[in-house]
């Protein structure tokens, strides 16, 4: 796996909601202050900051405040590192239904 190891729980968890994943479809746009992201959602702003803390908790994205804004970016390395763990995922399932498949070819031509 890749050197940077996230807690995927926190990840999926986090990307449960449709609303954080609208905010991380925004985000992969680049940069953009709090105010940007709330005004679609149609919620609270302090609605959408939790949803935010849960995003940072999970380290998908990172916030810093500038004055009176506060920007948001994605951090694609913690993607990276749950692709990774994708892959692995299914290169294990890809191998499973490969033997199955051809246990399946063998009883087939195993038939009287």
């Amino acid at each position: 796996m890749a050197k940077y190891d996230p807690n995927l729980s926190l990840i999926f968890q986090a990307l449960s909601d449709p609303t954080r994943r609208a905010i991380m479809a925004r985000l992969g746009q680049g940069a953009v202050p709090v105010s940007e992201l709330a005004r679609p959602t149609g919620l609270a702003l302090p609605t959408v900051m939790r949803h935010l803390s849960v995003l940072e908790e999970a380290e998908l994205i990172t916030t810093v405040k500038t004055g009176r804004t506060r920007m948001c970016s994605a951090r694609p390395e913690t993607f990276a590192a749950t692709m990774d763990w994708m892959a692995e995922q299914r290169a294990l399932w890809e191998a499973r239904t490969d033997r199955l498949e051809a246990l399946l070819a063998s009883m087939v031509d195993e038939k009287p």
